[in-house]
Protein backbone atom coordinates (compact mmCIF):
# COMPACT_ATOMS: atom_id res chain seq x y z
CA UNK A 1 0.00 0.00 0.00
CA UNK A 2 0.97 3.63 -0.37
CA UNK A 3 -0.68 6.70 1.09
CA UNK A 4 -1.73 9.82 -0.77
CA UNK A 5 -3.38 13.12 0.07
CA UNK A 6 -6.27 13.35 -2.36
CA UNK A 7 -7.51 16.68 -3.71
CA UNK A 8 -11.15 15.65 -4.06
CA UNK A 9 -13.25 12.66 -3.02
CA UNK A 10 -16.71 12.98 -4.61
CA UNK A 11 -17.44 12.64 -8.31
CA UNK A 12 -20.04 14.74 -10.11
CA UNK A 13 -22.54 11.95 -9.41
CA UNK A 14 -21.67 11.75 -5.70
CA UNK A 15 -19.57 8.61 -5.91
CA UNK A 16 -16.33 8.12 -4.03
CA UNK A 17 -13.44 5.70 -4.04
CA UNK A 18 -11.45 5.65 -0.83
CA UNK A 19 -8.93 3.19 -2.24
CA UNK A 20 -7.48 2.72 -5.73
CA UNK A 21 -6.53 -0.82 -6.61
CA UNK A 22 -7.71 -4.12 -5.17
CA UNK A 23 -6.45 -7.43 -3.84
CA UNK A 24 -9.57 -9.56 -4.47
CA UNK A 25 -7.88 -11.02 -7.56
CA UNK A 26 -11.09 -11.44 -9.62
CA UNK A 27 -9.94 -12.84 -12.96
CA UNK A 28 -12.29 -10.61 -14.99
CA UNK A 29 -11.65 -7.28 -13.24
CA UNK A 30 -12.51 -4.38 -15.57
CA UNK A 31 -10.84 -1.84 -13.26
CA UNK A 32 -7.48 -3.21 -14.41
CA UNK A 33 -8.17 -1.73 -17.87
CA UNK A 34 -5.52 0.73 -19.00
CA UNK A 35 -8.16 3.38 -19.74
CA UNK A 36 -8.46 4.05 -15.99
CA UNK A 37 -4.90 5.34 -15.85
CA UNK A 38 -3.44 3.34 -12.97
CA UNK A 39 0.16 4.46 -12.59
CA UNK A 40 1.00 1.89 -9.93
CA UNK A 41 0.81 -1.88 -9.50
CA UNK A 42 -2.88 -2.73 -9.11
CA UNK A 43 -2.33 -4.68 -5.87
CA UNK A 44 -0.27 -1.82 -4.39
CA UNK A 45 -3.32 -0.10 -2.97
CA UNK A 46 -3.48 3.68 -3.05
CA UNK A 47 -4.96 4.81 0.26
CA UNK A 48 -6.60 8.23 0.33
CA UNK A 49 -5.80 9.00 3.94
CA UNK A 50 -7.70 12.30 3.96
CA UNK A 51 -10.89 10.83 2.46
CA UNK A 52 -13.02 11.43 5.61
CA UNK A 53 -11.97 15.09 5.88
CA UNK A 54 -12.65 15.69 2.18
CA UNK A 55 -16.02 13.96 2.42
CA UNK A 56 -17.15 16.02 5.41
CA UNK A 57 -16.15 19.25 3.67
CA UNK A 58 -17.95 18.20 0.47
CA UNK A 59 -21.16 17.18 2.25
CA UNK A 60 -21.32 20.33 4.36
CA UNK A 61 -21.18 22.40 1.18
CA UNK A 62 -24.16 20.63 -0.45
CA UNK A 63 -27.47 22.45 -0.53
CA UNK A 64 -29.55 19.27 -0.68
CA UNK A 65 -29.17 15.84 0.87
CA UNK A 66 -28.49 12.98 -1.54
CA UNK A 67 -27.24 9.42 -1.81
CA UNK A 68 -23.47 8.91 -1.54
CA UNK A 69 -22.15 5.86 -3.35
CA UNK A 70 -18.93 3.92 -3.14
CA UNK A 71 -17.42 0.74 -4.55
CA UNK A 72 -18.04 1.24 -8.26
CA UNK A 73 -14.32 1.18 -9.07
CA UNK A 74 -12.66 -0.28 -6.00
CA UNK A 75 -14.24 -2.35 -3.23
CA UNK A 76 -14.16 -0.35 0.03
CA UNK A 77 -13.96 -3.53 2.10
CA UNK A 78 -10.60 -4.85 0.96
CA UNK A 79 -8.44 -6.29 3.78
CA UNK A 80 -6.68 -2.95 4.35
CA UNK A 81 -9.95 -1.49 5.60
CA UNK A 82 -9.74 -3.68 8.71
CA UNK A 83 -6.92 -1.47 10.04
CA UNK A 84 -7.46 1.75 8.07
CA UNK A 85 -11.17 2.09 8.98
CA UNK A 86 -11.55 4.85 6.37
CA UNK A 87 -14.84 3.44 5.12
CA UNK A 88 -16.23 3.32 8.64
CA UNK A 89 -15.20 6.91 9.27
CA UNK A 90 -16.88 7.99 6.03
CA UNK A 91 -20.09 6.19 6.98
CA UNK A 92 -20.01 7.93 10.35
CA UNK A 93 -19.86 11.30 8.58
CA UNK A 94 -22.68 10.35 6.19
CA UNK A 95 -24.76 9.26 9.17
CA UNK A 96 -24.06 12.36 11.24
CA UNK A 97 -24.84 14.75 8.40
CA UNK A 98 -28.04 12.99 7.36
CA UNK A 99 -27.12 11.77 3.89
CA UNK A 100 -27.91 8.39 2.34
CA UNK A 101 -25.38 5.72 1.42
CA UNK A 102 -25.11 2.90 -1.06
CA UNK A 103 -22.15 0.52 -1.03
CA UNK A 104 -20.99 -2.02 -3.63
CA UNK A 105 -18.89 -4.87 -2.25
CA UNK A 106 -18.10 -8.56 -2.52
CA UNK A 107 -16.94 -8.81 1.07
CA UNK A 108 -18.67 -9.88 4.27
CA UNK A 109 -16.47 -7.35 6.08
CA UNK A 110 -19.33 -4.93 5.54
CA UNK A 111 -21.05 -6.65 8.47
CA UNK A 112 -18.69 -4.75 10.77
CA UNK A 113 -20.54 -1.56 9.89
CA UNK A 114 -24.17 -2.72 10.14
CA UNK A 115 -24.72 -0.39 13.08
CA UNK A 116 -23.96 2.62 10.90
CA UNK A 117 -25.93 1.26 7.94
CA UNK A 118 -28.93 0.76 10.21
CA UNK A 119 -28.64 4.29 11.55
CA UNK A 120 -28.33 5.78 8.06
CA UNK A 121 -31.29 3.73 6.87
CA UNK A 122 -33.46 4.92 9.77
CA UNK A 123 -32.70 8.58 9.06
CA UNK A 124 -32.48 8.47 5.26
CA UNK A 125 -31.62 5.40 3.19
CA UNK A 126 -28.85 2.81 3.04
CA UNK A 127 -28.54 0.21 0.30
CA UNK A 128 -26.04 -2.64 0.24
CA UNK A 129 -25.08 -3.80 -3.25
CA UNK A 130 -23.54 -7.25 -3.43
CA UNK A 131 -21.93 -8.83 -6.50
CA UNK A 132 -22.92 -12.44 -7.19
CA UNK A 133 -21.51 -14.11 -10.29
CA UNK A 134 -21.09 -17.76 -9.43
CA UNK A 135 -23.49 -19.91 -7.44
CA UNK A 136 -20.92 -22.68 -6.89
CA UNK A 137 -18.49 -21.79 -4.09
CA UNK A 138 -15.67 -23.90 -5.55
CA UNK A 139 -15.85 -22.10 -8.88
CA UNK A 140 -16.15 -18.81 -7.01
CA UNK A 141 -12.78 -19.52 -5.36
CA UNK A 142 -11.24 -19.72 -8.84
CA UNK A 143 -12.78 -16.65 -10.48
CA UNK A 144 -12.83 -14.46 -7.32
CA UNK A 145 -10.00 -16.03 -5.31
CA UNK A 146 -9.21 -13.55 -2.53
CA UNK A 147 -12.64 -12.58 -1.27
CA UNK A 148 -15.42 -14.44 0.51
CA UNK A 149 -17.41 -17.00 -1.48
CA UNK A 150 -20.98 -16.61 -2.68
CA UNK A 151 -22.52 -18.45 0.28
CA UNK A 152 -20.93 -15.90 2.63
CA UNK A 153 -22.23 -13.02 0.53
CA UNK A 154 -25.68 -14.59 0.68
CA UNK A 155 -25.39 -14.52 4.48
CA UNK A 156 -24.74 -10.77 4.21
CA UNK A 157 -27.88 -10.34 2.10
CA UNK A 158 -29.92 -12.32 4.63
CA UNK A 159 -28.54 -10.24 7.50
CA UNK A 160 -29.52 -7.06 5.71
CA UNK A 161 -32.99 -8.47 5.11
CA UNK A 162 -33.27 -9.20 8.84
CA UNK A 163 -32.23 -5.63 9.66
CA UNK A 164 -34.52 -4.04 7.10
CA UNK A 165 -31.67 -2.67 4.99
CA UNK A 166 -32.51 -2.91 1.26
CA UNK A 167 -30.17 -4.76 -1.08
CA UNK A 168 -29.38 -4.82 -4.77
CA UNK A 169 -27.38 -7.58 -6.48
CA UNK A 170 -24.99 -7.18 -9.40
CA UNK A 171 -25.32 -10.24 -11.64
CA UNK A 172 -22.19 -9.40 -13.56
CA UNK A 173 -20.10 -10.53 -15.27
CA UNK A 174 -21.19 -13.88 -16.67
CA UNK A 175 -18.20 -15.61 -18.26
CA UNK A 176 -18.83 -17.56 -21.49
CA UNK A 177 -18.00 -21.27 -21.22
CA UNK A 178 -17.43 -20.92 -17.44
CA UNK A 179 -20.49 -19.75 -15.48
CA UNK A 180 -22.99 -19.06 -18.28
CA UNK A 181 -25.20 -22.00 -17.39
CA UNK A 182 -28.89 -22.16 -16.59
CA UNK A 183 -28.03 -23.91 -13.32
CA UNK A 184 -25.79 -21.04 -12.26
CA UNK A 185 -28.25 -18.28 -13.16
CA UNK A 186 -31.17 -20.04 -11.49
CA UNK A 187 -29.04 -20.71 -8.41
CA UNK A 188 -28.14 -17.05 -8.03
CA UNK A 189 -31.72 -15.95 -8.66
CA UNK A 190 -32.95 -18.36 -5.97
CA UNK A 191 -30.60 -16.69 -3.48
CA UNK A 192 -31.89 -13.27 -4.50
CA UNK A 193 -35.49 -14.37 -4.03
CA UNK A 194 -34.76 -15.77 -0.57
CA UNK A 195 -32.96 -12.57 0.42
CA UNK A 196 -35.84 -10.45 -0.97
CA UNK A 197 -33.47 -8.16 -2.86
CA UNK A 198 -34.93 -4.93 -4.21
CA UNK A 199 -33.26 -5.22 -7.60
CA UNK A 200 -30.73 -7.10 -9.72
CA UNK A 201 -28.41 -5.21 -12.06
CA UNK A 202 -27.57 -7.17 -15.20
CA UNK A 203 -26.22 -5.68 -18.41
CA UNK A 204 -26.56 -8.94 -20.31
CA UNK A 205 -25.06 -12.40 -20.05
CA UNK A 206 -21.41 -11.84 -20.82
CA UNK A 207 -18.48 -9.60 -19.96
CA UNK A 208 -16.35 -6.86 -21.45
CA UNK A 209 -12.64 -7.05 -22.21
CA UNK A 210 -10.36 -4.07 -22.76
CA UNK A 211 -6.61 -3.61 -22.94
CA UNK A 212 -5.25 -4.39 -19.52
CA UNK A 213 -7.99 -6.61 -18.15
CA UNK A 214 -8.02 -8.81 -21.28
CA UNK A 215 -4.40 -9.84 -20.72
CA UNK A 216 -5.01 -10.53 -17.04
CA UNK A 217 -8.14 -12.56 -17.83
CA UNK A 218 -6.42 -14.63 -20.51
CA UNK A 219 -3.49 -15.39 -18.20
CA UNK A 220 -6.01 -16.64 -15.62
CA UNK A 221 -7.70 -18.81 -18.26
CA UNK A 222 -4.34 -20.38 -19.12
CA UNK A 223 -3.78 -21.13 -15.44
CA UNK A 224 -7.22 -22.44 -14.46
CA UNK A 225 -8.97 -23.40 -17.71
CA UNK A 226 -6.33 -24.71 -20.13
CA UNK A 227 -7.34 -24.31 -23.76
CA UNK A 228 -10.15 -21.86 -23.07
CA UNK A 229 -8.12 -18.80 -24.08
CA UNK A 230 -7.85 -20.17 -27.62
CA UNK A 231 -11.61 -20.67 -27.72
CA UNK A 232 -12.18 -17.08 -26.64
CA UNK A 233 -9.78 -15.76 -29.26
CA UNK A 234 -11.38 -17.82 -32.02
CA UNK A 235 -14.91 -16.83 -30.98
CA UNK A 236 -14.51 -13.19 -29.98
CA UNK A 237 -11.15 -12.08 -31.44
CA UNK A 238 -10.42 -8.61 -29.94
CA UNK A 239 -14.04 -7.65 -29.32
CA UNK A 240 -14.94 -5.41 -26.38
CA UNK A 241 -18.30 -7.04 -25.74
CA UNK A 242 -18.10 -10.78 -25.04
CA UNK A 243 -21.68 -12.16 -24.97
CA UNK A 244 -22.49 -15.69 -23.96
CA UNK A 245 -23.76 -17.94 -26.72
CA UNK A 246 -26.63 -18.71 -24.34
CA UNK A 247 -27.43 -15.07 -23.68
CA UNK A 248 -30.95 -15.13 -25.12
CA UNK A 249 -32.10 -18.09 -23.06
CA UNK A 250 -30.40 -16.88 -19.87
CA UNK A 251 -31.80 -13.35 -20.16
CA UNK A 252 -35.28 -14.79 -20.65
CA UNK A 253 -34.91 -16.78 -17.41
CA UNK A 254 -33.55 -13.72 -15.64
CA UNK A 255 -36.31 -11.33 -16.71
CA UNK A 256 -39.17 -13.77 -16.19
CA UNK A 257 -37.94 -14.71 -12.71
CA UNK A 258 -37.43 -11.11 -11.60
CA UNK A 259 -40.83 -10.00 -12.85
CA UNK A 260 -42.53 -12.95 -11.18
CA UNK A 261 -41.04 -11.89 -7.83
CA UNK A 262 -41.34 -8.10 -8.21
CA UNK A 263 -37.59 -7.58 -8.39
CA UNK A 264 -36.33 -4.53 -10.30
CA UNK A 265 -34.49 -5.95 -13.30
CA UNK A 266 -33.50 -3.17 -15.68
CA UNK A 267 -30.37 -1.11 -15.02
CA UNK A 268 -32.35 2.13 -15.39
CA UNK A 269 -34.90 1.08 -12.76
CA UNK A 270 -32.20 -0.12 -10.37
CA UNK A 271 -30.09 3.03 -10.70
CA UNK A 272 -33.14 5.24 -10.29
CA UNK A 273 -33.91 3.44 -7.04
CA UNK A 274 -30.30 3.69 -5.85
CA UNK A 275 -30.12 7.42 -6.55
CA UNK A 276 -33.47 8.37 -5.03
CA UNK A 277 -33.07 10.17 -1.73
CA UNK A 278 -36.20 9.71 0.41
CA UNK A 279 -37.22 13.23 1.28
CA UNK A 280 -39.80 13.10 4.04
CA UNK A 281 -42.45 15.77 4.33
CA UNK A 282 -42.20 17.66 7.57
CA UNK A 283 -45.19 17.34 9.87
CA UNK A 284 -47.06 20.66 10.25
CA UNK A 285 -46.54 22.39 13.53
CA UNK A 286 -49.49 22.74 15.94
CA UNK A 287 -48.23 26.18 16.96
Amino acid sequence: MHEVEAKTILSARNGMNIYRGCTHGCIYCDTRSRCYGFDHVFEDIEVKTNAPQLLEKALKSKRKKCMIGTGSMCDPYIPLEIDQKLMRRCLQIIDRLGFGATVITKSDRILRDVDLLQSINRKAKAVVQMTLTTYDDELCKVVEPNVCVTSKRFEVLMKMKELGIPTVVWLSPILPFINDTEENIRGILDLCIKAEVKGIICFGMGLTLRDGNREYFYAALDQHFPGLKDRYERTYKMDYEIPSMRSGRLMKIFLETCRAHNILCTPDDCFQYLNEFPYREEQPSLF
